[in-house]
């Protein structure tokens, strides 16, 4: 069990190995006679580094990593074990009696590197796991390990929902917390782990009386995580795309109706870089759930005030989705519905209408989910202690 007491400088977090089962098996089935390794891709974070270990354990295997920093240096992933300087042909024979190759990081790789990995691969003598970001630039010899069939291919999904939650399960969090960190983080365990351990070091978990549990209300921390996801948000080169980056971020979902003043042509570049996503009804957001929250709590003071919507403007909003859920409700729909505006007024700790926490925790409590039916109750009654 982790212990949340506040003021520890050192979060002590245990991080077992959680789900991914069906993908363990199929790299450890990759291993088996007959075949020669596979390639597991995904976003950065996403645990392909864990995965591969977990499915090695007790391995006797050779570890190669690349790094951005020797990418430019020839063989610099295998330096280690390759002595002085050596022809393609010569460190593929000299590598020749290794049995198992495991390569982290293979988009990283320098092009020496990756053209022996291929080689490996080729030769068939070496099986090899390989693990490489997605979406990032691969050398072609890297990407040519599975286009060209000589490995197995394992494209990772993001860590659901509930694995995500069985992971956190122990730490004392209220339900809301936990769903709001997963939404944050989309399976980005690398994320996830410095968010909690950044609340839990800044004092930003608090106790929900009578629970025993940890609540998380108010600004994302600005951790270097953090910074490194948005890099992409504020280098934008376009003029007036990070400004209207920062204008969603405190407005979002924008209505069908763009009569706020941004540049149409500015949202079709961003929707096109994969920046916004436009639903079937034409609202507007931005198109990763980190990139609001991370926006907001960089934004100064006096912009963030200018910026910002008050609970009365979310009004409509908020009662779309509300109609939205009890519909759901009427017709015993459990699906998953987003309803980002009633989480945001929460998770900034603002008051959430009685009438909306209510139908939130019928919605929830529909799903099976009692506990997190039990949290929007009491959003409503801090609002509303009396209803």
């Amino acid at each position: 069990m982790t212990s949340y007491e506040q003021g520890a400088r050192t979060p002590v977090l245990p991080w077992p190995f959680t789900g991914r089962e069906d993908e363990l098996e199929l790299v450890r089935g990759s291993l088996g006679a007959g075949r020669q390794g596979v390639v597991v891709t995904g976003p950065a974070g996403g645990g392909k580094t864990r995965l591969i270990k977990e499915a090695v354990r007790g391995t006797d295997g050779v570890h190669v990593t690349g790094t951005p920093e020797t990418s430019s240096l020839s063989f610099a992933a295998f330096a280690h074990l390759l002595p002085g300087r050596l022809s393609l042909p010569g460190a593929v024979q000299h590598l020749s009696g290794v049995r198992l190759l495991v390569v982290d990081d293979a988009h990283l790789l320098d092009e020496a590197s990756a053209a022996l990995v291929h080689q490996l691969a080729v030769h068939g003598r070496t099986r090899l796991v390989v693990a490489a970001a997605d979406p990032a630039p691969l050398p072609g010899a890297v990407s040519r390990l599975w286009t060209g069939e000589l490995l197995t291919h394992l494209a990772l999904e993001p860590l659901p929902y509930d694995e995500t939650a069985q992971l956190l399960a122990g730490g004392g969090l209220e339900p809301l917390t936990v769903r709001r960190l997963h939404q944050v983080c989309r399976g980005d365990l690398r994320l996830l782990r410095d968010l909690l351990g950044a609340l839990r070091e800044s004092g930003a978990l608090t106790p929900v009386p009578d629970t025993g549990e940890w609540a998380w209300r108010g600004p994302l921390p600005l951790t270097a995580t953090v910074r490194e996801r948005i890099a992409p948000l504020l280098d934008r080169p376009g003029p007036g795309e990070r400004d209207t980056l920062e204008r969603l971020a405190f407005a979002e979902p924008l209505p069908p109706h763009l009569d706020d003043g941004l540049d149409l042509g500015i949202l079709e570049r961003l929707e096109t870089d994969g920046l916004i996503h436009v639903d079937d009804r034409g609202a507007v957001r931005l198109a990763h759930p980190l990139h609001g929250p991370a926006l907001r709590a960089r934004t100064g003071r006096l912009r963030a005030r200018r910026l910002a919507r008050t609970p009365a403007q979310c009004e409509p909003a908020l009662k779309e989705e509300e109609e939205q859920l009890a519909t759901c409700i009427d017709q015993l729909n459990v699906r998953e519905v987003a309803a980002p505006v009633g989480e945001w007024l929460a998770a900034a700790g603002l008051p959430v209408p009685a009438g909306y926490a209510a139908v939130r925790a019928r919605y929830s409590r529909l799903r099976g989910e009692l506990r997190e039916a039990a949290a929007w109750a009491r959003e409503g009654l801090r609002a509303a202690p009396g209803d």
